[in-house]
């Protein structure tokens, strides 16, 4: 029963943080919530993200970064459970080198 919860839970915010990322990011990047892992428990959760260009990775982290508070807060007001994850977030490296190995595929 807790593994389904725990599963929705993190739906609910990767889908959340997808949203918020989409109001309040700019249009310069391409930024994409590749997945959320949840701590046992469900006190953390690591929002993993991919960029596109990669150029704009370091500034898009930077954004993500800085505006966890207010992700938190939006979570918050449309996820009814207690408590709210605190949220942290990570470049979704695996998501990268899978791309990666597109590219190569596809230009070999």
């Amino acid at each position: 029963m807790t593994e389904f919860r725990d599963e929705k839970i993190t739906n609910h915010i990767r889908e959340l943080a997808a949203t918020f990322i989409e109001k309040e990011g700019g249009n310069t990047s391409l930024i994409t919530v590749t997945r959320v892992l949840l701590a046992p428990g469900g006190k953390h959760a690591k929002i993993m993200i991919s960029v596109l260009p990669r150029t704009k990775e370091k500034a898009a982290f930077g954004f993500v970064k800085r505006n966890l508070g207010e992700m938190r807060t939006f979570v918050k007001s449309r996820l009814n459970i207690n408590p709210i994850p605190f949220l942290d977030v990570e470049i979704d490296e695996g998501e990268k080198n899978r791309q990666k190995i597109d590219e190569l595929l596809q230009n070999g």
